[in-house]
């Protein structure tokens, strides 16, 4: 069974909450959606206007049906005013079932923290628990952060033509490399694999 909520610690001891987003949860997304910089909203949503987030979008977001999406959400219950630190969900690919497009976003200035790593290991064990074996991410090329991330996480990149394509082996714990990133991801991935596995 996912488990429905769990109380964790950020790296700098930060006592979070992470869980899965619900539809009861248009308001939360509405209002971390604004929290994002154009940069970040650009990098991760593919557009730079408007700091409201479509009807459309909400509802694609909030419809989490596993197997097949996921989307869970990292939150600071300490912090005054919106609370949330960051998100990140999995879709499974209809023509490649054994893969999902993960993305993640983090408030710019809880970026570095760790939150990207900590979603990352949470969204691979739900994967990994419904038969998912490969993550794959997409960003552009001009965003050195995550292409570092993504990288020194584990990822394998490639160039399509217009974005940076990484994938992680979600079946491949080996390939996670002895780096600042890849020592969290591990570390993080044996934390939590008892409450999904």
């Amino acid at each position: 069974m996912i488990p429905e909520r769990l109380e964790l610690h950020l790296r700098d001891g930060t006592p979070v909450v992470a869980r899965p987003l619900t539809p009861d949860d248009r308001a939360y997304v509405a209002a971390g959606y604004r929290q994002l910089s154009p940069e970040a909203r650009y990098q991760r949503f593919w557009v730079r206007d408007g700091e409201v987030i479509g009807d459309a979008m909400l509802n694609r977001l909030l419809a989490q049906q596993l197997p097949d999406h996921a989307i869970w959400t990292v939150f600071d219950p300490t912090r005054e005013g919106f609370p949330g630190l960051g998100a990140a969900s999995f879709w499974r690919s209809k023509s490649e079932p054994s893969d999902a497009e993960f993305s993640v976003s983090v408030l710019d200035a809880d970026q570095g923290r760790g939150v990207g790593t900590l979603l990352l290991a949470l969204l691979w064990l739900v994967a990994y628990r419904h038969g998912i074996a490969t993550f794959t991410g997409y960003t552009m090329p001009e965003n050195r952060a995550a292409l570092r991330w993504m990288s020194d996480s584990g990822a394998t990149g490639a160039w399509d033509g217009y974005n940076a394509v990484f994938r992680w082996q979600l079946r491949d714990l080996a390939a996670i490399p002895e780096t600042a990133a890849g020592a969290d991801l591990a570390e993080r991935l044996a934390e939590l694999a008892p409450a999904f596995l």
